[in-house]
């Protein structure tokens, strides 16, 4: 049986940060695949600082171009906003009965993790792949059977500081791959 983890986030705009997350777990993990899961609408989040899900979703696309392992998912597109966690674990179990799905999060996720709809149904029937954030701890969780604990390599990058970059009129290049900063040039995004 596949094992697949998966990447929930709104990846707006992915960067380089989330493909070197995603190639650890490949690489590092027991893992087959990962599949970013690009969320609609996370319900921690205002759904006004969102990108659109398209373009959120192509960018997703063009970055994991001639990638084998690593794939882009409109899974949570289709269900109920704002999506649940636990919910598009229960719908992609019965769409791929044939495939064992893990999720991936930052420490950051999981020490707030208590505040997740049906956490404790999430953790009896998943495993947790954790990566290290920067200033945060794995908390109560830590040890917990459920949870996998990675050395993935630490970085500050995030999609809060690229949109900053492009508003800025900054260079971009290194932080994201060359096809998703053209596309961002080309719509005119974050601006």
């Amino acid at each position: 049986m596949a094992k697949v983890g998966l990447f929930f986030g709104s990846f707006n705009p992915i960067h380089v940060g989330h493909l070197i997350i995603a190639k650890y777990m490949c690489n590092f993990t027991e893992l087959d695949e990962v599949w970013f899961v690009v969320s609609p609408q996370n319900p921690f989040k205002e759904k006004k600082s969102l990108g659109n899900m398209y373009d959120r979703l192509e960018m997703v696309n063009l970055a994991l171009e001639g990638e084998d392992k690593l794939r882009a998912s409109d899974i949570e597109f289709n269900l109920p906003q704002p999506s649940y966690t636990v919910d598009t674990l229960i719908h992609l179990r019965e769409k791929y009965p044939n495939k064992e799905f893990m999720l991936i999060m930052g420490e950051d996720n999981l020490q707030g993790f208590s505040k997740w709809k049906n956490a404790d149904v999430i953790l009896r029937d998943y495993k947790l792949i954790v990566y290290p954030r920067p200033g945060y701890d794995a908390g109560k969780y830590k040890n917990h059977p459920s949870v996998i604990m990675t050395e993935t390599p630490m970085m500050e990058l995030s999609s809060t500081f690229l949109r900053k970059c492009i508003k800025d009129k900054k260079d971009i290049r290194y932080y994201t791959v060359d096809k998703v900063r053209e596309f961002i040039d080309k719509k005119g995004l974050y601006v």
